[in-house]
């Protein structure tokens, strides 16, 4: 690599070379426009050519524009005496923009609820994230299809899958993360700190398609199933061999899980279903589905294995197909009435028990990706120049941040709130106390973040519009938002479950 002074890439530039300085880089576009047809070719602007494009460069592009091969080697060399400044962050690595990370990972603040077992696990998962799930999250949300099976052995093999289902038996033997953490110390922190850095990519529908289907409905297995068929299917799904899919909503019943129209009707040993299921996650890869029916008992819940009358079409939507989001269809399906979970007729209970750790696993994933909108926010506003002066100098745009970290760090504070309580207590008080408090901060946090992305786009205007470049992380989250606020139940009516709740528990002497 040479080491060349700016007068020797004046000089050059004098000569008909068209040579740029990028942080102290010097490249060589002469030849540009024909190597890279359609690149950032906005650096032949007129005294850009010979000079420190640095500032000119970073009003336009991302860093990653300069990492990638095809631009890279146009490299030909580093100014004398000069610094570069800018750099790729090393996997794992924490950011030091201020309010891009929550509290506990800033330095000088403190936190009662991690430990420096919680701080290992986080470098670890950021780490293991940014190497192996963030190129495949990239590429997935841009083609559309699903995880890879490489990448889903390479998270089996540290036990992600078994990890992204909380705290609990499952875990017994199993070595999380290389060994950080014991399966006996577990706790909803870790799992929360596994839902905010799986969002950190700004690739909302990966996030989905991440098997989000296992997360939600293999609980009813563990937890209702026989003996003989959790030994089946739980090591199956655990190990990333078999993908499963939660099928509850229908076009006749979303929000009200009571009025699905899927009948089992029971044959002998066996139940024939027949029904649709709509915008089921993980639905068109899914190996099984943990199903809600209508039977003459009432609702009932039973798992279906993809087979002879299961088909399934992908639904398009808002978001990437990498998803996997379908529309299932079962014609007279034969399945066993071992497969039932929990009794036949109180499959309301099987359902909601399941919903306050899904609701939370929503909101969790919702204030990472939050979070990462407003680290882009600051960092744009410090280094877009507009009438000769950083868009932070605009009093509009201070407030519109202002706003953001307000609403991200209630988020984030309410959030570890709510963890606390679950680490502390058992499964049914946190059935009894927990639904309305994660029905209300579901609600919350889903508003803050649409907020957020409305004002996401006002501050990078333009940029916020198109699927690449500068504001691509603040468009994927402005078109995908307002899932957060549909998954898991709309927020609408998880709010009035909470004040339901409340209401249920106010004293009768409490009066004015």
């Amino acid at each position: 690599m040479r080491t060349l002074s700016f007068e020797e890439v004046k000089k050059h530039n004098s000569d008909g070379d068209l040579w740029i300085v990028i942080d102290s880089k010097v490249f060589d576009l002469s030849n540009f426009a024909d190597l890279h047809p359609g690149g950032p070719n906005v650096l032949y602007a007129e005294g850009v050519a010979g000079r420190d494009a640095t500032d000119a460069f970073f009003g336009l592009h991302r860093h990653e524009v300069l990492l990638r091969p095809q631009y890279a080697r146009l490299q030909i060399g580093v100014i004398e005496g000069g610094v570069e400044n800018i750099r790729a962050p090393a996997p794992g690595s924490l950011s030091r923009v201020p309010y891009a990370e929550p509290s506990w990972l800033s330095e000088g603040f403190l936190s009662p609820y991690y430990s420096n077992n919680h701080r290992a696990f986080q470098r670890a998962v950021r780490k293991f994230f940014e190497e192996v799930v963030r190129p495949e999250a990239i590429k997935c949300e841009e083609n559309g299809k699903r995880i890879s099976q490489e990448v889903v052995d390479k998270m089996s093999d540290v036990e992600i899958i078994a990890m992204r289902l909380g705290p609990g038996k499952h875990l017994k033997g199993r070595t999380l993360m290389g060994g950080i953490v014991k399966p006996e110390e577990f706790d909803y922190f870790h799992e929360l700190i596994l839902n905010t850095e799986l969002s950190r990519f700004g690739t909302r529908g990966f996030v989905d398609g991440m098997l989000n289907g296992a997360v939600i409905g293999l609980p009813p297995i563990w937890n209702y199933g026989s003996p003989e068929l959790q030994a089946r299917v739980i090591p199956q799904v655990l190990s990333g061999k078999k993908y499963l899919a939660l099928a509850i909503t229908e076009a006749f019943a979303g929000s009200d899980v009571s009025g699905v129209q899927t009948t089992a009707v029971r044959v002998g040993d066996h139940w024939i279903i027949t029904g649709t299921k709509k915008w089921i996650t993980n639905g068109t890869f899914a190996d099984y589905f943990t199903t809600g029916c209508k039977t003459d008992k009432g609702l009932t819940v039973i798992l279906i294995e993809r087979g002879e009358g299961v088909s399934t079409k992908p639904i398009k939507t808002a978001y990437s197909s990498t998803a996997g989001t379908a529309y299932v269809v079962f014609d007279q399906v034969r399945v066993p009435v071992s497969n039932t979970l929990g009794e036949i007729g109180n499959g309301l209970s099987v359902i909601l028990s399941n919903f306050n750790h899904e609701r939370w696993m929503v909101t969790g994933c919702s204030v990472g990706a939050q979070r990462v909108i407003v680290e882009e926010c600051l960092k744009w506003a410090n280094q877009r120049i507009v009438f000769g002066k950083p868009l932070s100098s605009q009093a509009v745009i201070r407030n519109k941040l202002g706003k953001m970290i307000m609403r991200i760090e209630a988020c984030q504070n309410w959030l570890e709130t709510v963890t606390h309580q679950m680490n502390n207590m058992t499964y049914n008080e946190m059935s009894s106390k927990m639904a309305g408090q994660i029905g209300l901060l579901k609600q919350f946090v889903s508003r803050c973040g649409r907020e957020t992305a409305e004002d996401a786009t006002q501050i990078f205007g333009g940029r916020a519009l198109t699927v690449t470049g500068m504001g691509k992380l603040v468009e994927n989250y402005h078109r995908t938002s307002g899932y957060d606020a549909i998954l898991a139940g709309a927020e609408d009516v998880l709010g009035d479950l909470g004040v339901r709740q409340a209401m249920k528990k106010m004293p009768k002497d409490a009066l004015l």
